[in-house]
């Protein structure tokens, strides 16, 4: 997980943040997996300045808070996946100078409906097998992964497409990042999908 910031803040994380900054509010936005870290910095730095100055955290995903950091809309960019040759491009067309800071490191759990008390494990090819895009209007029920598992139908929940864990996901699972099927319930906010 990474925060990507203009080169006109400068941030030291350790258990206190000291911000150099140019305006009242900063502006963060982009990965969910990031925001609580965030939202915790965020409230922490506003408590220190006394009001003086305004933190908004915003989640959609990292992909989407790309856009708005390269064009220039926010501060503080969110990123649970580096940045893209494409996205450093946008930046630099717009002459957005960033400093990477890296602050954790991020991890996905594919998680089973605990009622669901007839699968124990899934393998790389089942995943595949259930999420790429031949599986589109095709793979609908457990048993079409594994004849031993039940006649019943698959409700899948992930990530949105804007969301570096999407992009993560798909690569590793699939092969190929931004290639899944399209029928799945997609956020781009965690507690959504893990609710």
């Amino acid at each position: 997980m990474q925060w990507y910031m203009k080169s006109i803040i400068t941030v030291q994380i350790i258990f206190t943040c000291t911000i150099t900054y140019a305006a009242q509010i900063i502006k963060i936005d982009g990965s969910s997996t990031v925001y609580p870290i965030t939202e915790a910095v965020a409230e922490e730095f506003q408590k220190i300045e006394k009001g003086k100055t305004r933190v908004t955290v915003g989640i959609s995903g990292t992909g989407g808070g790309f856009k708005k950091f390269c064009n220039g809309e926010t501060d503080i960019s969110n990123a649970s996946r580096p940045i893209k040759p494409t996205e450093v491009e946008l930046c630099k067309k717009n002459s957005i100078e960033y400093i990477e800071l890296p602050v954790a490191y991020d991890g996905i759990a594919l998680m089973i409906n605990p009622k669901n008390n007839w699968v124990s494990h899934m393998t790389v090819k089942e995943l595949k097998k259930i999420w790429e895009p031949a599986a589109q209007g095709k793979i609908k029920k457990w048993n079409q992964i594994r004849t031993a598992w039940h006649d019943k139908e698959i409700h899948l929940f992930g990530a949105g497409v804007d969301s570096g864990t999407y992009d993560y996901f798909t690569e590793a699972i699939v092969g190929k990042e931004h290639s899944s099927r399209g029928d799945f319930t997609s956020s781009e906010d965690d507690n959504v999908t893990t609710a």
